[in-house]
């Protein structure tokens, strides 16, 4: 071995030399000029100006459209209580077909009485609390058919009926 060193003029590859980098960093981008700012910037600007594309818009279903596409009939009284319960089975028809809430099938269908039956649809409601909740439809229902359809006629026709098979 020489005196320089253990392993001398065999260090290729290893290690760095002191005070060299591997890899120079690249050199600085040129400065810019005037012109070129000028031309960023007003592309800055009209890519913020363009308008940005909206989602779709989310289709709201008019429910209460569709029930009277299906022209429920209209309630004021009934000679015969049968035809209270028929107007409710037409008018909860077009509701079901309409896809409606319990909610709206109370709101769509109490908007189809008219004369004495609005009127007992307007006292049924003043009778209830303030802090009552919403009317249910089968609230809705019962009331309608305990006060339109004596009690125990429903059972009674269906007895006729099936008296005549």
């Amino acid at each position: 071995m020489d005196a320089e060193g253990v392993g001398a003029g065999r260090g290729r590859g290893r290690g760095r030399r002191r005070g060299v980098p591997e890899n120079p960093p690249p050199p600085p981008p040129p400065p810019m000029t005037i012109e070129q700012l000028m031309g960023m910037q007003a592309m800055m600007n009209r890519m913020n100006n363009e308008p940005v594309a909206a989602p779709p818009p989310v289709q709201v279903r008019d429910k209460h459209g569709e029930f009277l596409k299906g022209r429920p009939p209209v309630f004021t009284h009934a000679s015969d209580p049968l035809e209270a319960d028929d107007w409710l089975k037409a008018v909860e028809k077009q509701l079901n077909i309409a896809q409606c809430s319990d909610l709206e099938k109370v709101l769509y269908a109490s908007g189809q009485l008219q004369g004495p039956a609005q009127e007992w649809w307007e006292s049924y409601q003043y009778g209830r609390p303030n802090n009552a909740p919403p009317v249910t439809w089968k609230e809705f229902t019962e009331g309608f058919r305990s006060h339109h359809i004596l009690e125990g006629l429903i059972e009674l026709k269906a007895e006729e009926f099936q008296s005549l098979k």
